[in-house]
């Protein structure tokens, strides 16, 4: 792979008739007509003072328009996607931290982004959408013309976007991932999935999240592909969409899946009348009973991945058929190395449980501006990413659970993960999430919160008994609460971490 890959040398390839960009409703965009709104996205900031590792922040909804301004800053300023459901205090928050030059707004839009963006003083760029799914014009007051010390596209090393980590457990961090790692990891998505011009996706992921960004986006585009984008994920809209983009494939994370396995009986003829190449999940595991489910009602294959901000999104992937897919791994190493680090930093052996460490082109070279942070994950070249697995004898890894998300019930350690595939297996469960309970003994505890099946009914005490036929006693949950969905971050992701006080259970 050239590992001097720019995003604009990336995108080049593709057949310039072939459709990039469509939208329900939507004339679609070409591939000529994608590398023309990227070059006069870049004139125009370049124009206007913004050049090569700039920041310019984007808040726009979900959509082509959000797709083709996240592409285009990305590949000649620094862009720094935000969810645009932020309040007013954390987008204040954002922009101060991400030291924004300009701010990206749809025409006329009413989020607090703006009121924040001119009390710091932040340049106010407005998109107008055009006629074909992410063709926009920018427009800004804010910026008068002037030169620019380094414009045009962006160079190797040059920083393409920036991210904050979730933040779960301390003040969000900085990622900062350069075209380098951009393009490295668009190239590894594309060649594990075998993307080709032939190929749709149905982008359902937002798109200020490094999945949506880089697996539902960049990367099939890199192959000349097309990409449909939704206003954002609607289970009630899912097939409708599917009806009309005519996709190959989807990528989501485990709760959307569960939301449209839950329509899926009812839209047999829509599944029949576009079979799907493949489906993929990342971001969160996903239940084995779920990947089953899915792969018989699709008639597809299922391919679990495992991605992180810090990799520019995938580490590892279960192969495409006719190779082997291992339900309940996340796959082969798919771009960087991985390796299994002990608690002295030694590598350890295959068949040993550790922390999963990477090393490779995707991966960022460390967090900005934090020394400590950046001690803490680096060892000796590899990536500490937080999460506990295994490698088997053939390399398939498997997730045990994210260090931080695991039990310690009286020294007792309890994977959350292992308890939630336990109790997916009865047969009155829809979905599950296990969390660690505050005790003042045991320091821990665990807890559990679970969807029923519709029209199913069964009570904690006979859920406790399920889990305590198999597994030990300390494993069974304490307390269970039944919700009539699963409480998740922006993205869709399950959060075990802070959940106890979530929920006023602390």
């Amino acid at each position: 792979m050239d590992t001097n890959l720019t995003l604009v040398k990336l995108l080049a390839a593709a057949d310039p008739a072939a459709p990039a960009l469509a939208a329900p409703g939507r004339m679609a965009l070409t591939h000529a007509g994608l590398r023309t709104q990227i070059d006069t996205t870049l004139a125009w900031l370049n124009a206007r003072g913004i050049g090569r590792n700039d920041r310019v922040a984007i808040v726009l909804p979900n959509g082509p328009e959000m797709a083709s301004s996240f592409l285009a800053c990305a590949a000649g300023v620094t862009s720094a996607p935000l969810n645009p459901a932020y309040r007013a205090e954390e987008f204040e928050f954002y922009l101060s931290d991400l030291r924004a030059k300009a701010l990206i707004v749809e025409a006329g839009s009413t989020s607090p982004a703006v009121d924040v963006a001119r009390r710091l003083g932040v340049a106010l760029i407005t998109l107008t959408p055009g006629d074909a799914a992410g063709q926009f014009t920018l427009q800004s007051d804010a910026l008068p013309m002037q030169t620019v010390a380094e414009g045009g596209p962006a160079q190797p090393d040059d920083v393409s976007m920036l991210l904050h980590t979730s933040g779960t457990t301390s003040r969000p961090k900085i990622v900062p991932l350069s075209q380098r790692n951009l393009a490295a990891s668009a190239v590894h998505i594309r060649d594990t999935l075998r993307f080709t011009a032939a190929d749709c996706g149905l982008n359902i992921m937002p798109l200020f999240h490094i999945h949506g960004l880089i697996a539902g986006v960049l990367a099939p585009l890199a192959a000349g592909s097309q990409v449909f984008c939704t206003p954002g994920f609607n289970a009630l809209k899912f097939f409708g969409w599917m009806d009309e983009a005519r996709p190959t494939w989807y990528t989501a994370v485990p709760t959307m899946h569960q939301a449209i396995l839950g329509r899926a009986s009812k839209n047999l003829d829509v599944i029949r009348r576009h079979p799907l190449r493949f489906l993929r999940s990342s971001s969160s595991s996903i239940p084995p009973q779920v990947i089953r489910e899915l792969e018989e009602v699709f008639g597809a294959p299922l391919i679990e991945a495992y991605g992180m901000t810090e990799a520019t999104h995938q580490m590892a992937s279960n192969p495409l058929p006719p190779a082997v897919r291992k339900p309940g791994s996340v796959g082969l190493a798919a771009g960087p190395e991985i390796a299994i680090m002990g608690e002295g930093g030694a590598l350890l052996a295959r068949g040993e449980v550790g922390e999963i460490v990477i090393r490779g082109p995707n991966v960022t070279r460390g967090y900005e501006a934090n020394d400590k942070a950046n001690a803490e994950a680096f060892t000796d070249g590899w990536f500490r990413t937080g999460d506990q697995g295994v490698l088997d004898a053939d390399g398939y890894l498997s997730l045990t659970g994210r260090l931080k998300e695991i039990i310690n019930r009286g020294g007792e350690k309890i994977s959350p993960r292992e308890v939630d595939e336990i109790l997916m297996d009865h047969a009155a469960v829809a979905q599950v999430v296990c969390f660690a309970l505050p005790h003042p003994k045991l320091g821990e505890e665990v807890a559990a919160v679970v969807v029923l099946k519709e029209g199913a009914a069964v009570t904690e005490r006979e859920l406790q008994t399920f889990v305590a036929g198999r597994a030990a006693d300390f494993k069974v949950p304490a307390k269970i609460l039944f919700m009539d969905e699963i409480p998740k971050g922006a993205t869709g992701k399950l959060q075990r971490i802070g959940l106890a006080q979530k929920l006023g259970l602390a």
